[in-house]
């Protein structure tokens, strides 16, 4: 998180102060600053969105959403140097601590986390670099919804941390850094000897609880040294903090019943070009398990318990390959075949992974080829 630049807003003259009068800046937009704040919220709800419809990579949709939203930001700057807009229209969503328990600015400690200052993209490149590397793997180790849950955790960790810690300042903070801690965090406590790419002093695989510490302990060193010195850095180091230890802690509670076990060692989520090519082409081809029954609802009999839990998390979060064998392998151990009571076991398609009965398959497999 960083301050932004001083302004001039129409009527007053800004130094990273709200004026006390104005309850929301929105009610003084022009025509033209509410189009910059809609394209703004279309371009960060727009990749989410899509994301989620189509059951594609909620990672991938954030890194696409906070990228998009500062292209817009470098968009108002060219606007306001051309004198066509006056007001920085992000006002009424950047996180300012004075505010910020407010209960008509509580939704602050999340917009905030898609907005960056426009005079930084540097700051921009290397939380999406995080968001990306970092957050596609670690999101294929939790599938969708818990990894939603997890970047949350972090974002709202990091704002909160922020806020408690500068209560009373009414300068804002704005940046998606404390989200990105989070994912380190978070995936620290979960797999810390996975290995992904990363561009440390070369782009290749490292372990994660190498990438993740030396993250953690700079971050620490300058907190630790803003805070001995008292001047400010311009770098919510804090939020960094408060995100990377709430989404650490939080970690086990989201990932329990998950398709991995916490601190499995098998190599890491698959990375390489062509097994992700690969795996890509299988997704492509599976089919939508929200829109099928399951085995034994399809012969009239109930679902067994020690299957209801994994057959609803599979159908929720089966759409990538990985997951939805962890989560067939499950269910192959916990359960039988519904028409011989024979054991069950997986294999692999280039339709995905499929269920089957071990004696005849012809009494189960699904999903149905």
């Amino acid at each position: 998180m960083n301050p932004p630049a001083p302004l001039t807003m129409r009527g007053f003259k800004c130094d990273h102060r709200l004026p006390p009068s104005m309850a929301y800046a929105a009610s003084v937009f022009s025509v033209t600053e509410w189009g910059v704040a809609l394209l703004w919220l279309a371009v960060v709800l727009g990749p989410l969105l899509y994301a989620w419809r189509t059951s594609t990579s909620i990672a991938m949709g954030v890194t696409v959403s906070v990228l998009l939203g500062s292209v817009v930001q470098v968009f108002w700057a060219l606007l306001y140097s051309w004198g066509t807009v006056e007001i920085w229209v992000w006002y009424d969503a950047v996180l300012v601590p004075s505010r910020a328990f407010n209960l008509g600015f509580l939704h602050t400690m999340v917009s905030a986390g898609f907005l960056h200052a426009q005079n930084d993209l540097m700051h921009v490149l290397g939380n999406v670099i995080i968001l990306a590397l970092v957050g596609v793997p670690l999101e294929q180790r939790l599938g969708r919804g818990r990894y939603a849950a997890v970047y949350l955790i972090g974002l709202i960790g990091g704002s909160l941390t922020w806020a408690l810690f500068n209560s009373g300042s009414d300068i804002p903070a704005l940046g998606a850094s404390g989200a990105a801690f989070g994912l380190l965090g978070a995936y620290l406590s979960g797999w810390p000897k996975d290995e992904i790419p990363f561009p440390l002093i070369l782009i290749r695989p490292w372990p994660v609880v190498f990438i993740a510490l030396l993250y953690f302990g700079l971050e620490l060193v300058r907190a630790l040294s803003v805070m001995d010195s008292g001047v400010s850095s311009g770098v919510g180091h804090m939020a960094h903090i408060g995100g990377f230890v709430a989404a650490y802690f939080a970690l086990p509670l989201v990932a329990k019943g998950g398709p991995y076990e916490l601190g499995v060692v098998d190599g890491g989520p698959s990375t390489s070009t062509d097994v992700a090519r690969r795996l890509q082409q299988v997704k492509s081809k599976m089919v939508d398990l929200t829109t099928i029954e399951d085995p034994w609802t399809a012969v009239g009999l109930s679902v067994p318990k020690p299957v209801r839990g994994a057959m609803a998390n599979l159908r929720s979060d089966g759409d990538e390959p990985d997951t939805r064998l962890a989560w067939m392998e499950h269910i192959a151990h916990v359960a039988s075949c519904p028409t011989c009571d024979a054991p069950l076991g997986v294999v692999e398609r280039k339709t995905g992974p499929h269920l089957q009965c071990s004696a005849d398959v012809q009494h189960l497999e699904w999903p149905t080829p």
